[in-house]
This record gives C-alpha cells, sequence and structure tokens, in this order.
C-alpha cells in the first residue's frame, strides 16, 4: 500500500475541482443521515472515528458491515471508512480519512483502470471492479476485489469503495495452477506451462522492450533406452530415474544460468521428453555449451531402488530469431532434429540444419505425390548405351526412370525410388517402367529390321518380387509388346540377390527359364560371393562403378581420383572367375579411353558410361543403331 496522502487546500486535488477540503461524509449520504434522526448514543460520548454519522439505517449498516467499505468525495478523497475496511488495512480510521483513495488500493498503476475509476467520480461510468494487491503495514501482501460505485441518492456526487478480501480464493487458485501446470513426477513444468512461456518468449513486446538479444533457444530431448528400463523394472522404478533425470537437468540449467537474469526453463513434455529453453540466447555456442552438459550429467549411472541404471539423451538443439518464429514451428524445427541426432546414433545433441530440412520436407512431398504421380502419367524413360568392348557396337541400353515433376523439375532416380520402396508404390512405377521400357525396345526392332536387335535392361527392386507376381507380370508384357524374352535383362542389386531363397530364387528361376536375362548390379560392393553366383540363374555381372573410377589411368592426366592399383587386380580376377562361371561382365562408370582400353585388355565385354553416351531419348538411340560408339 503507498504511503497515505493527506487532503489539504495547499496541494493539487486528487481528481479535479477546487473544494478546499473533503466533503462530510454525512453530505455524501445525503438527508438520511442528519442530527435529527441521528442514532442515539452509545453512552461512550464518543463517536467511531472516521465513520460517518447520521441515521441509524445508514450509520449502523455502515459501521457492522462485514464488507470493508469507504465514501469517497467526488475529488477522490477519502470521507469515512468502516471499521472493517480499517482493519483490513491495518491502518486507523482516522488516518485513512482525507487520503487520496485511489492510493490505497494502487487505481492508478495502469492506466486503464485509472481512466475507469474517474468516469465513475464523474458520473459517466456505473462501476468499476478490478483486483489488487495490497501491501498490509505488517509486511505480508494481501489480494483484494476492489468495487466503486456511485452513491445513492446523493446529488452532490461521491462513490462507495467496497474491498473484499479474496486472498484465500487467490492462493487456492495459485495452489491448482501450480498442479496444473506442473508435473507430478518431476514436479517440473509441464507441457501446457511450457508452451505458454514459449508463447510468451516469442511475442515482440516480450524482447524488444526488455533490451533483451531477440533471440531464443531449445533443447529437446529423448532419453534413450528408457522405454527398456521402463517395461522391465516397471513404472515405480520408472518414475523415479525420470524424478533423477529431472534432477540433473535442472542443476545444469541452474549452472547454466548463474551469469543470466532469465535462467533456462526446464520441462516435461511427456513420456521420457524434456526441453530446456532459453529464452535470451546469445547464439549457437551457447546451446551446443548447454547440450554437452547435458549429456554429461546423463552419463553417470543412476542408483534407483538399489539398482544401478544407465541412460543416455538425444537432443535437438535449435536456436534463431525470435522474430517471425512461432512455438509451432520452433517445436516442429525440434522434432526434426531430435530425430536427426537418434537417426545418427544416439547419445548425442545435433543443431538444426536449414539445408537437410529442407530436403527432407522435400522428400515428404514428393512421398507424398509420387502414387498420384504415376495415375497423372508424369513419368518418362531415357535410355544409357550398353556398348560391346571389342566392337564398340550398341548391343542393349538400360532404361532410367524420370520423373517430371511439376514442381521441382525433373528428378533422377535417386531421388525418389527408395521413397517407392518404402510406400509399395515402386510396383506400380516398376510394372509401368518394364512395360514401357519393353514396348519401346520392340519399336526399335520393328524400325530397324537390317539391324540387330538390342536388348533392354530395366532395374527390378527386391518389393517387387515379395509384392507382385513379377513372373506373370513379365510373361504379360512380353506377350502384349511381342519382344522376345531374350531381349529383356532384368537388374538386381547384389545385396539383393545374394542369400535369396524360397519365393525369391523361384521366381529368378521361372524368368531365366522363361529366357529372360538376369543382371547383378554394383556387383563387388556386397557379398561378392562368386561360389554363390553358380547356384544363382544369373547370366551378368555389373561391375560398381567404383573400382572403374580406381583404375590405374595409362597416360591419362585428368584422371581426379587417385589411381589404386588394387582395383585393377581385384577387377581382373572378377572378371576371369565370371568367364569361368559362364558370365558376362558389364563394367558401369566407363569415362575414359584409358579405362575403356584397359578393361577391353583384361577381357571386359561391355562397357557403360558418359564416354559412351549419357542417357538418352529414344530417338537418339534410334541414331546410334548400326553405329560404332
Amino acid at each position: 500500500m503507498r504511503p497515505i496522502r493527506r487532503s489539504s487546500a495547499l496541494r493539487e486535488r486528487a481528481v479535479s475541482g477546487t473544494s478546499e477540503g473533503p466533503t462530510p461524509a454525512a453530505d455524501l449520504i445525503g438527508p438520511a443521515v442528519t442530527e435529527s434522526n441521528a442514532e442515539p448514543s452509545t453512552g461512550t460520548g464518543e463517536a467511531d472515528p472516521g465513520v460517518p454519522d447520521g441515521a441509524a439505517p445508514w450509520s449502523s449498516a455502515f459501521r457492522a458491515a462485514p464488507l470493508a467499505m469507504a465514501v469517497v468525495d467526488r475529488d477522490g478523497l477519502v470521507a469515512g471508512v468502516n471499521p472493517t475496511f480499517a482493519d483490513l488495512l491495518g491502518t486507523a480510521p482516522a488516518e485513512l480519512t482525507g487520503a487520496v483513495a485511489a492510493d490505497l488500493v494502487d487505481l492508478a498503476s495502469d492506466a486503464r483502470t485509472w481512466h475507469a475509476y474517474r468516469e465513475v467520480l464523474r458520473g459517466r461510468q456505473a462501476e468499476l471492479r478490478c483486483t489488487r494487491r495490497v501491501k498490509h503495514p505488517e509486511g505480508h501482501s494481501l489480494w483484494v476485489q476492489v468495487t466503486v460505485a456511485p452513491l445513492p441518492g446523493v446529488a452532490s456526487g461521491g462513490v462507495l469503495l467496497s474491498l473484499a478480501d479474496i486472498s484465500a480464493h487467490r492462493e487456492l487458485q495459485a495452489r491448482l495452477r501450480h498442479l496444473q501446470m506442473h508435473d507430478p513426477v518431476t514436479r517440473l513444468p509441464n507441457r501446457t506451462l511450457f508452451f505458454e512461456r514459449l508463447s510468451t518468449a516469442l511475442e515482440v513486446e516480450s524482447y524488444e522492450e526488455s533490451g533483451t538479444t531477440g533471440r531464443i533457444g531449445l533443447c529437446y530431448l529423448d532419453l534413450d533406452g528408457f522405454k527398456a528400463i521402463n517395461d522391465t523394472l516397471g513404472n515405480r522404478v520408472g518414475d523415479k530415474l525420470l524424478a533423477a533425470v529431472a534432477e540433473r537437468l535442472t542443476h545444469c540449467a541452474e549452472e547454466a544460468g548463474h551469469a543470466r537474469s532469465i535462467p533456462p526453463l526446464v520441462a516435461r513434455l511427456g513420456g521420457d521428453e524434456f526441453a530446456l529453453l532459453i529464452e535470451d540466447s546469445t547464439g549457437t555456442e551457447q546451446l551446443a555449451d548447454l547440450a554437452e552438459s547435458v549429456l554429461d550429467a546423463l552419463r553417470a549411472p543412476f542408483d534407483i531402488s538399489g539398482r544401478r541404471l544407465s541412460v543416455s539423451a538425444s537432443i535437438g538443439v535449435v536456436e534463431r530469431h525470435a522474430a517471425g518464429t512461432t512455438p509451432t514451428a520452433l517445436m516442429q524445427a525440434a522434432d526434426t532434429t531430435l530425430y536427426w541426432a537418434k537417426a545418427d546414433g544416439k547419445d548425442r545433441w545435433t543443431l538444426f540444419d536449414p539445408e537437410r530440412n529442407a530436403h527432407l520436407i522435400t522428400r515428404q512431398a514428393l512421398a507424398a505425390t509420387l502414387r498420384p504421380a504415376i495415375e497423372r502419367g508424369e513419368f518418362a524413360l531415357e535410355y544409357q548405351p550398353l556398348v560391346g568392348m571389342e566392337d564398340g557396337r550398341l548391343s542393349g541400353v538400360e532404361a532410367l526412370v524420370r520423373w517430371n515433376h511439376p514442381q521441382f523439375g525433373i528428378l533422377a532416380p535417386n531421388r525418389f525410388i527408395g521413397l517407392a520402396e518404402e510406400d509399395g508404390s515402386i510396383v506400380p512405377l516398376g510394372r509401368w517402367i518394364l512395360a514401357t521400357a519393353c514396348r519401346q525396345a520392340r519399336a526399335w526392332q520393328v524400325a530397324h529390321p537390317d539391324e540387330p536387335p538390342i536388348f533392354v535392361s530395366v532395374n527390378v527392386a527386391v518389393r517387387q518380387v515379395w509384392d507382385s507376381d513379377l513372373v506373370a507380370d513379365v510373361a504379360r508384357i512380353l506377350d502384349e509388346t511381342g519382344l522376345a524374352p531374350h531381349l529383356l535383362q532384368l537388374e538386381l542389386t547384389e545385396s539383393a540377390v545374394m542369400g535369396s531363397s524360397g519365393r525369391p530364387l523361384q521366381d529368378l528361376q521361372a524368368l531365366s527359364d522363361m529366357g529372360v536375362r538376369i543382371a547383378i548390379d554394383d556387383f563387388g560392393t556386397g557379398y561378392s560371393n562368386l561360389a554363390y553366383l553358380s547356384r544363382l540363374p544369373v547370366s551378368v555381372l555389373k561391375l560398381d562403378g567404383s573400382f572403374v573410377r580406381g583404375f590405374q589411368y595409362e597416360n591419362d592426366n585428368s584422371a581426379t581420383v587417385p589411381p589404386n592399383p588394387a582395383d585393377e587386380v581385384v577387377v581382373e580376377a572378377m572378371i576371369q572367375l565370371a568367364h569361368r562361371l559362364g558370365l558376362t561382365v558389364t563394367a558401369e562408370c566407363v569415362e575414359t579411353m584409358a579405362q575403356a582400353s584397359r578393361l577391353r585388355r583384361i577381357g571386359c565385354d561391355t562397357g557403360q558410361g558418359w564416354l559412351y553416351s549419357r542417357p538418352v531419348s529414344p530417338d537418339r538411340i534410334s541414331e546410334l543403331l548400326g553405329v560404332r560408339v
């Protein structure tokens, strides 16, 4: 409570007007309070200080009222108070008379309330209600509900100021809010309070008026291995472990906040997820230091219920300008970064990377539109020549799919084939590729009857074998297009073919029996088990381009990869073994004449790479038929 200001003819009036003193309470109460109808004397010969004399209906009710009340004149000065009012404020009634009423309950602390109060004094507003915190002379504070309303029947103006002590109610509200806003297991702020604090921190006024950095940082962490502990030892042990983790996180936040006006907020967002919020971040280095301290703190074992338990954490770290950031955007970035930390090996922190996130968003956008794109016909095929090493003539082509995306342009297979395998859309896409490639191979054969027909090689994913009847699809497409089976080559990766058994092996055997050629793509990067190959219906090995790039180049100063003599030895050995097994060999990524010359000398059958041609349209392949490449 502010110091009581006294009425004086020499000082400026509290509100307005020129009268030299407070209007007597009897005048404010009106005709009902006069000497002629005054309440009989109590026998003491003394009137209650600060209580207006007058008629019993007014004075007795005013004195006995359990509600704290004060009569305030039109100038805003106290004309009289009842004992309850004086007791509530801890001040003698006589000392309150003539005081500025607004000062007693801090009505001038904000412009809106002060304006409304003045409007009530002037008779322009019916009532004012507000809540104020009042300092008691004994040192404690109390909350009061303030009501200011005109006195009925008083022509000269004036209002009745009443106070209701709501401290107990406010305390109960505070306790309930604390329960609602805090986690019962760890006693940390919960998700609701965290987002409330985050939203406030991101408001423009929060960082513009406070003079802070205007940046915000977040460490979003998830415990590694907690689920196993909780499932095996039970929720009781799990809850104790969470509480212990919360203590260590709080200690880390306290250590980080020693030199700061706003210490980091630690919250449990649910399950084994926690967050540390820095509202006035100084940069990523500060967040990195905090994340490192958290990881170090959690690596030490926990002694819980006689057991020694160990957990670690994966932490997503986000630091950025508060301007233009929303709670949703910040949490999405933190959640994505936490996922990266787990994917990168756990027990680590990872900083949000906008470029990596943009790639992820693009990937999600592609995944969402992949199936509809197949139906809309957004895919096309290009063909890369496969050239005989001995005669340099075109012997076949590999069909390579392209996605003509309406937003991202032409996309290579590495941008979407993995997605198609994940969601199963590789089955309809692969079926379309197979049919289109076979139809095109037959078209070349018909258009160039005097040239030896070329085969077409099509990549097949393992999921196509499991999720569809590949044998039936191939038989139907060959029948519909009229392409001979030996002019179709199906490529499967080495890791997919090696160890095949059951249905995949049966399908490969059925396709081989049909006359279709089976090739192993990227050979040399997986199992490289040539002995196992003898038991598979495979006819072609395609050497991975990494071997060719590492060749010892002869008289070639343009090499961008350091020569590796061991690659030559390995490739030559694989070619010789493949030939002994009755297999032909195709070398991928042939880019120079020196590479082609060396491959030819060690017996490689076919070459594929930019030395001969990049993937091109079907018309360009027609031009290459019969031409030495």
